[in-house]
């Protein structure tokens, strides 16, 4: 029965690719109102052969769950091959229509949670081939101080500029916040925003279809009147295109700024100038865009303090350099106490390769910051929590004994100390311990040294 109704819904939804018709589009390129005069064909260009093959290609790469129709990204190659034609013909002639997304929802680090709606895999390869053609457009367009789902930008870079402001006296920080901005993005200025550079009906009208597919809530379908819901390709580039708008007008006032998807941060000399533009950006986002600003979190203060992206900075004699922020810290140190439980029953080959895959990153994310004293403590505390998991591996005395005497103690000390009663963090810190499952020893089975690694990434 599911899989007659899954069939009944790509039958449903197919009339699709013709790329022998063309129809060309126009778009004007302009970089803060200057009419550059560039002109391409858009819709041609998202139905080209390649196009389409490079965003199938892009979706399969980045797996993902199924859409509502339940079809998996292992299923798409052959259902391209089926329906391919079907397919780019709906596309061209405009009855092609977005399946609703699956909402979902994913804890978020303060606690809270983060919707996110899942297109189907058929939808996100169309998403991908649209953003893969107006990206290049609009990365003419958009500010240098845009940093978020940017090609060739990212979190570093802006960190980068944060402490060039700070050097240059900019020492104070308008801490924008916007409440939930990805759902309430307003589709009637997003289609203005895109048609002051787009001059092409077709694009506008597709782009439009998914912002308006609806959202599929626990089985409820829920017509989406505002938002583009975070998960699908084209969403970033989409907000990205909007908050736009927010850059030109920081740009046309002078302000120095750094804005990182819908994180943005205004860099000004004090106290007082920085509450008066918090107050005049708080009323041009909410009457001109239409976005709320969460006022209990937009705040004016020192960026040693307050923390962007993860990071906070930190000074000397040189000026401010960039350095992991206490909550990022704080974070990370959970992360590995949940991993490193003692009573989690998995074997230390598997353990090691989650702190690994889940430091690596973090470790290259956080590299641009200054952390040797905060590495060196956190690889102590991880390695005593190492030795605490394998003394409550061995569990009895008898296998306590036998292993200790192995890693080279005696045979009274191997007998005295697998009888002791002390409590496992307490062992854990013991000198018996300490000395046979040494730091080198617990690195030869496949436990991280955050400190080298740290090292090693730094020097590169």
């Amino acid at each position: 029965m599911r899989q007659s109704q899954k069939t009944e819904i790509q039958v449903g939804r197919l009339s699709r690719i013709d790329l022998e018709n063309q129809k060309y589009t126009r778009v004007r390129s302009t970089n803060f109102g200057e009419n550059k005069g560039m002109s391409v064909t858009i819709q041609d260009e998202v139905l080209d052969r390649n196009n389409l093959n490079k965003a199938y290609l892009r979706v399969k790469s980045n797996r993902g769950a199924a859409g509502i129709d339940e079809m998996t990204v292992d299923e798409l190659f052959q259902y391209l091959r089926e329906n391919k034609e079907e397919l780019t013909t709906s596309l061209r002639e405009g009855s092609y229509k977005p399946l609703p997304v699956k909402r979902v929802e994913i804890p978020k680090l303060n606690g809270g949670t983060r919707k996110l709606g899942i297109p189907t895999v058929i939808d996100r390869m169309v998403q991908q081939a649209v953003a893969q053609v107006l990206t290049p457009i609009f990365e003419e367009i958009f500010s240098e101080n845009s940093f978020g789902f940017r090609p060739n930008r990212g979190a570093q870079d802006a960190i980068d500029k944060v402490i060039s402001y700070y050097n240059q006296g900019y020492k104070r920080v308008v801490d924008l916040d916007l409440k939930s901005y990805f759902d309430n993005v307003n589709h009637d200025l997003m289609i203005k925003y895109l048609q002051q550079y787009i001059d092409d009906e077709w694009t506008l009208k597709l782009i439009r279809k998914f912002l308006t597919s609806g959202i599929l809530d626990n089985g409820l379908f829920v017509k989406s009147e505002k938002g583009t819901p975070q998960g699908g390709p084209l969403s970033p580039l989409l907000a990205n295109i909007y908050l736009n708008e927010l850059d030109k007008e920081l740009t046309k006032r002078g302000h120095r700024f750094v804005r990182y998807a819908d994180d943005c941060n205004i860099y000004v000399k004090s106290q007082r100038a920085g509450e008066r533009v918090m107050r005049s950006i708080t009323k041009f986002l909410e009457k001109q865009l239409k976005v709320k600003v969460n006022t209990d979190k937009t705040r004016v203060g020192s960026p040693i303090k307050l923390k962007f992206l993860g990071f906070s900075l930190g000074v000397d004699n040189k000026g401010g350099y960039a350095r992991s922020s206490k909550e990022s810290q704080k974070r990370v140190r959970r992360a590995l106490k949940m991993t490193t439980k003692r009573n989690r029953g998995i074997s230390l080959n598997d353990m090691f390769k989650e702190i690994y895959q889940k430091m690596r990153g973090w470790l290259q994310y956080y590299s641009i910051g200054r952390m040797t004293t905060f590495i060196r403590r956190l690889d102590q505390w991880l390695r005593s929590r190492i030795r605490q998991y394998i003394w409550k591996q061995w569990k009895k005395p008898k296998t306590r004994f036998v292993n200790l005497k192995k890693l080279g103690l005696s045979q009274q000390d191997a007998y005295t100390f697998a009888m002791t009663r002390k409590g496992y963090w307490r062992t854990a810190h013991s000198k018996t311990l300490t000395y046979t499952l040494t730091n080198r020893k617990l690195e030869q089975l496949g436990l991280i040294n955050m400190s080298k690694v740290l090292q090693s990434i730094q020097s590169d």
